[in-house]
């Protein structure tokens, strides 16, 4: 692999659903299988030198799915936290959480596990994990104009979510999909962007390798010559 490696990425985990439907299976399975996949592409991105990684576990406008796929999303959240949490504080991996927690929607019992899940982790530094739950871009950006009262771009920036994160130098979509629904809209104004066909959960080490290679071959120069 190219020394001019990306240290930070976020990924649209797309397909999760399209995959339980090709085997015939309830969305959730899919979801499930979605989250295997994330715990194992997190694995491979501290070995290939990633220092953040966001994914996109559960947008605003996912509300609009039916009652019955999310209830079982906030079940299996709330399940995955509880077990996965102590395997990610022994392999040095802090979980931070982006997104409204505020929204009476969400279980308290799942929040109040977000929080403890961020707190147990909080001295890791091996690399961090950002989760986007219940999270929209465009309301994010909107909450910041009204707390900003001056002082430029980099003012403004800070209000903007998780000061900690930081701009990713490569998005991520699977599914074949090529758009961004309303991921990290200020973060990604210079991000290179991969598309990839494969389903999110069968999007391997091998193909993570391959975005990060493209990425690696590409000429970044921010406007300028």
């Amino acid at each position: 692999m190219s020394e001019r490696r990306a240290k930070t990425v976020a990924i649209i985990t797309d397909g999760n659903g399209r995959w339980a439907n090709d085997r015939s299976l309830p969305v959730v399975e899919g979801h499930r299988a979605g989250a295997d996949t994330v715990k194992a592409r997190l694995r491979d991105c501290v070995e290939l030198g990633v220092e953040q990684l966001t994914v996109y576990s559960f947008s605003t406008e996912n509300w609009g799915r039916s009652a019955r796929e999310v209830r079982g999303l906030m079940k299996m959240f709330d399940e995955r936290l509880q077990t996965e949490t102590p395997e990610l504080l022994e392999e040095g991996v802090r979980m931070r959480f982006i997104g409204d927690r505020t929204d009476r929607r969400i279980p308290t019992k799942l929040v109040e596990r977000m929080g403890w899940a961020e707190e147990l982790t909080s001295g890791c530094e091996r690399i961090d994990l950002f989760v986007a739950f219940n999270y929209g871009s465009r309301n994010e950006i909107f909450r910041a104009a009204e707390k900003y009262d001056g002082g430029g771009e980099e003012a403004f920036g800070r209000l903007i979510g998780e000061p900690a994160l930081r701009d990713p130098d490569l998005l991520i979509r699977t599914s074949g999909e090529q758009r961004i629904s309303n991921f990290l809209l200020w973060q990604c104004a210079y991000s290179e962007f991969v598309f990839h066909e494969a389903l999110w959960p069968d999007f391997s080490r091998e193909d993570l390798v391959g975005c990060l290679e493209e990425y690696a071959e590409r000429e970044r120069r921010f406007g300028k010559r």
